[in-house]
């Protein structure tokens, strides 16, 4: 369970940050070696390594890499009603949310004759990686494939590791029809994103990859980026984390369920909890052991509560305070008026405001995305939005008026780096009249 009672007053600067610190993310060379192996060997062999690869990580020889449109159908007759209505119903609440996210073009006379416009464009491919551990995640897939199938990406690329059988579970398939994503390949681990990345005779290759996954995963993402031209990630990735900002009038209950929420994600998860009330820590503390005993991953969860913290701040200033240090990829905020601390938080990937706002809403059907920087990156990094399937660039046009308007301002700054090339392909226009 989780160690003692923390008091943020009394700890040294070096203290602070010890306590604040993260789990450790696991940085072997064993692991990157064996990762670099299984890039080389997609790279070299295509989908034999594939088909070789699956069988020894997962268990089963395919006879196909491809997900056909019959077993889509059959995915939909497979599930009961109620089923299909939840997938529908978090499909139509996150694309609503999604939606108003629409880039426009936006276009500048800067002065008179020269006009300069910032426009965006679909990337052109995308790979969406959903991860099928202890079971499967039809959320990540709509929280992927949404924003994909809005911004209009002209191929979207879903892969996911088979069951023993070979099979995608149902709750996907019907996820990605939704989504309008039609190649799915039943492929997973570092294979898939190599595959992604590279291409084989199966798998063409995509401009960038999307999705969670394992440390291989994420060790074949973080190489890959840095190899292949044209390809880059969705973002770092680390364990799964939540920081609650709470006072004496919270529920220690609904605290303690927000808490054990992320912390049954997995045993590096870290979950914090920051209250000016001591009173109210300890009511947490006994909900925490009362609660934790029911849940069906207990022993992840407590696991994952051993390299958690329970932090008293002197008030809710110093508490907003210890936040924004830390930046976690999830902030439940639990006061009495949780919306007036929202102007002084600055760093998390996203806030749940109130008593009646739980994680797991944003996970599966309010409408944001889970999509979320971790490990302190909230404080550079956004959570998955459009703008991250698109690129923007920009188009300039200028008259020979506008481009003389700007002749002096360019020339005198081309004599300062001593580029003459540049100040010539200026010169020589209003020269000859070009």
């Amino acid at each position: 369970m989780i160690n003692q009672l923390i008091k943020w007053q009394e700890l040294s600067e070096q203290q602070k940050i010890g306590a604040l610190a993260r789990p450790a993310i696991v940085d072997s060379a064993l692991l990157s070696t064996q990762v670099a192996n299984i890039l080389a060997q997609v790279k070299n062999q295509g989908d034999k390594a594939l088909f070789t690869l699956t069988e020894q990580f997962d268990g089963i020889a395919l006879s196909t890499l491809s997900v056909g449109a019959e077993q889509i159908a059959q995915a939909k007759l497979a599930l009961s009603a109620k089923r299909l209505k939840a997938i529908n119903t978090a499909y139509q609440q996150i694309r609503a949310f999604h939606s108003a996210q629409q880039p426009t073009d936006i276009t500048v006379e800067t002065i008179p004759g020269v006009k300069c416009t910032l426009k965006t464009e679909a990337i052109e491919s995308v790979g969406l990686y959903i991860p099928a551990g202890s079971a499967p995640l039809p959320s990540t897939v709509l929280m992927l494939g949404i924003p994909a199938q809005l911004t209009g990406c002209q191929r979207t690329v879903l892969v996911c590791p088979p069951d023993k059988n070979g099979q995608l579970a149902n709750e996907i398939l019907v996820a990605a029809d939704l989504c309008g994503i039609s190649e799915i390949y039943t492929v997973g681990g570092a294979q898939a994103i190599a595959a992604l990345a590279y291409g084989t005779q199966t798998i063409a290759a995509v401009n960038k990859v999307f999705g969670p996954g394992n440390r291989y995963v994420t060790e074949a993402k973080t190489q890959l980026s840095q190899q292949v031209p044209g390809f880059t990630i969705d973002m770092p990735a680390g364990p799964s984390e939540v920081l609650v900002i709470a006072d004496e009038q919270a529920n220690p209950a609904f605290i303690a369920a927000d808490l054990l929420s992320q912390a049954e994600h997995g045993v590096d998860s870290q979950v914090i909890l920051l209250s000016d009330s001591e009173s109210l820590i300890a009511q947490v503390s006994a909900e925490l052991e009362k609660q934790v005993v029911v849940l069906s991953r207990r022993d992840i969860a407590e696991q994952a509560l051993t390299q958690s913290r329970l932090i008293l701040t002197k008030d809710l200033a110093q508490a907003v305070q210890v936040s924004n240090q830390y930046a976690p990829e999830h902030l439940i905020i639990q006061t009495e008026d949780a919306p007036s601390l929202l102007n002084s938080l600055r760093n998390a990937g996203s806030i749940f405001v109130g008593a009646y706002t739980p994680e797991s809403a944003g996970d599966y059907a309010s409408g944001t995305n889970h999509v979320l920087p971790t490990y302190g990156y909230s404080k550079v990094i956004s959570s998955l939005s459009l703008a991250d399937f698109s690129r923007r660039y920009t188009v300039q046009e200028i008259t020979k008026s506008g481009l003389a308007s700007l002749a002096e301002c360019i020339i005198e700054l081309t004599d300062a780096e001593g580029l003459d090339a540049h100040q010539r392909a200026v010169t020589i226009r209003l020269e000859e009249g070009v």
